[in-house]
């Protein structure tokens, strides 16, 4: 074993128990004692990938974390590239109606966020970050391949067919399933891999460090930036090779880029950090409401005094944090609460509790956590709603507007998400050197910035700002649209830059963000995947309520032989009404966000440095 490992296992905490090994010489003083700069060992119980203690030097840090953003990146651009032209591919080449191409879209895009909480599960309870992130990452290069073999071998008929305004064959019902299988698996592997490799990059700082806790709280921001970069490239350079009907090409570069990603994730494969699982979250949850229905008859304590925890040198805990008690929840105290029977058990016949009669305070303050979240994360579903919408009804949008820009040169529709890209990423870079200093300066408050709550509510208030915006739009459109048959308007595509720009790009990056950072911090420390699966869980629900409010919408407007507010036609129907509609429902959800906000009670725990120094005789 090496040197500087077997000085960590002396000195840190090992996986299964706390270990108290520490002997200081009798004339040592307390503060020579405690020098944790010494320690070559990290502190927050990650491993390397021989499950021993992650040496600092060798493991870890932003040599590490570079191989996963720069994997996020071009995964991202690869499935921007299929996620963008969606919506147009099924219009032109399935022959979709407007309804129909982004009911499937929003269909697609909530599993895609569906599968990263399945992922997320796997990933916490049984694979860990790092294989849940080469398994489904394998699956997502097999679904971009099935993809480009499907568009060249069946699909692109007649031979130039695809481009706007061309139309393919009608495609058998054989065909169509090899497509939707394809795009699935795109959807299983992306969707399933994300939050896994979200916390994956974060473990590679350790938090019990305050340098690398700080590059720690950086890396949500720049792995947002990297996801960011490759839509650019992905909305620019292989968006306008899709519209001028190259698919094939468009889908073979896409399965290329994630061929790389690969390789690089793989590349930092002897140097990474891991945490060690910590079981099926369902079962522990599972217990504490047996627990705590089998004393349903006791009588709770009123200051929580007395309820089960294991000592430090007993508990099984690898990197993973007490969580203090709370006052919420009182009924799931019972589960923690020490029955005669439990006393015999434990103290005479010296018995490890059965956890489905006794619980951990920690084990009942996780499923505390979980439930606290929910409303969070029930108010955040409708905001998702516009940012589906702006990747699928803003394309639709500007692909019936003047997409000229000069000569016969026609900027794809999809690009203008180059716009929010920009915006985006630039909002996110500047906003703790920028931002936030003006922030302080204009409230005149200490130097705190907002929360990840306050964060979001602005984001949601913003978000709601682009629907009015993108109504407006609409009406401009239409006064300016053209009553010859064709789906076009002479009002040009860049009047949507102001709800590219302005709205909808610093509202992603304040939601996104702040959502991920928010549902990441506030689970416990073993599910922290599964906490920012919920988060883009959300959208997956959000990306489902944009379907069924679509399709409520039509069945009530188109009526009576009425075109409805979405029809085929753009010009015959009224966009601009159910952007208004949608800007009305996410103020609503608003107040819902700000109400369930204020009552939310953050987790709390234990810190790791005090129950080391605890441990440490004086």
């Amino acid at each position: 074993m090496d040197t500087r490992q077997q000085s960590c296992i002396a000195s840190s905490v090992s996986y299964g128990s706390y270990q108290k090994v520490f002997e200081p010489e009798p004339d040592q003083s307390k503060d020579e004692r405690k020098k944790p700069d010494e320690n070559p060992c990290t502190k927050d119980g990650s491993v390397d990938r021989h499950g021993k203690p992650a040496i600092k030097g060798r493991t870890g840090g932003w040599r590490c974390a570079m191989f996963i953003l720069l994997n996020q990146g071009l995964v991202t651009l690869a499935f921007a590239a299929v996620e963008v032209n969606l919506v147009l591919f099924a219009k032109s080449v399935l022959r979709q109606t407007n309804a129909e191409a982004a009911n499937t879209f929003s269909r697609w895009m909530g599993t895609v966020y569906l599968f990263s909480l399945m992922g997320a599960f796997l990933c916490d309870s049984y694979l860990g970050r790092y294989l849940t992130c080469i398994t489904f990452q394998v699956l997502y290069l097999t679904g971009l391949a099935a993809l480009s073999l499907v568009t060249q071998l069946f699909l692109l008929k007649p031979q130039g067919c695809g481009k706007l305004g061309h139309l393919c064959e009608p495609h058998s019902p054989t065909e169509i399933s090899i497509f939707y299988v394809a795009i699935y698996l795109i959807a299983l592997g992306n969707g399933a891999a994300e939050p896994a490799l979200a916390a994956f990059g974060a473990d590679q700082f350790d938090e019990e460090d305050d340098e690398e806790k700080q590059s720690k709280n950086s890396f949500y921001s720049y792995f947002y930036v990297a996801l960011n970069l490759g839509s650019l490239v992905a909305e620019t350079v292989l968006v306008y090779i899709q519209n001028a009907g190259n698919w094939i090409l468009g889908f073979w570069i896409c399965a290329a880029c994630a061929t790389v990603a690969f390789s690089l994730l793989f590349c930092g494969t002897f140097r990474y950090r891991h945490f060690k699982t910590v079981g099926n979250p369902i079962s522990r949850f599972s217990q504490v409401m047996v627990a705590s229905m089998r004393k349903i008859n006791l009588q709770l304590p009123s200051d929580g005094v007395g309820l089960y925890e294991v000592q430090s040198e007993q508990g099984k805990f690898n990197g993973v944090r007490k969580i203090l008690h709370t006052d919420g929840f009182k009924f799931l105290d019972r589960a923690a609460m020490i029955s005669p029977t439990d006393i015999f058990l434990v103290t005479n016949k010296g018995e490890t509790a059965n956890p489905w009669y006794l619980c951990t305070i920690t084990q009942v303050e996780e499923v505390k956590c979980i439930l606290r979240l929910l409303p969070i994360w029930l108010s955040s579903v409708l905001s998702s709603v516009v940012f589906i919408q702006m990747l699928s009804l803003f394309v639709e949008q500007g692909a019936a507007m003047n997409t000229t820009i000069f000569s016969n040169f026609h900027i794809p529709p999809a690009s203008m998400f180059a716009f929010d890209i920009v915006s985006t990423s630039t909002f996110i870079l500047f906003y703790d050197k920028l931002i936030v200093p003006l922030y302080i300066r204009l409230t005149k408050r200490e130097p705190s910035p907002p929360s990840e709550l306050q964060r979001i509510g602005i984001g949601i208030a913003i978000a709601m700002l682009s629907m009015i915006i993108a109504g407006i739009v609409e009406q401009q459109r239409l006064k300016h649209a053209n009553h010859n048959g064709q789906e076009t308007s002479d009002l040009s595509i860049f009047w949507q830059t102001p709800q590219y720009v302005l709205v909808v790009g610093v509202s992603e990056a304040l939601v996104y963000v702040a959502q991920m950072e928010f549902f990441a911090s506030q689970a416990p420390d073993g599910l922290r995947s599964l906490g920012i699966g919920l988060s883009m869980c959300s959208f997956a629900m959000g990306s489902y309520t944009c379907g069924i409010i679509l399709t409520a919408v039509m069945a009530i407007t188109s009526k009576n032989g009425k075109p409805g507010w979405v029809p085929s036609d753009l010009n015959a129907g009224h966009l601009d009404r159910y952007f208004f509609l949608l800007a009305a429902l996410t103020a609503l959800n608003l107040v819902l966000f700000v109400i369930c906000a204020t009552r939310y009670d953050p987790i709390s725990f234990e810190k790791r440095a005090e129950e080391i120094e605890m441990e440490t005789p004086d």
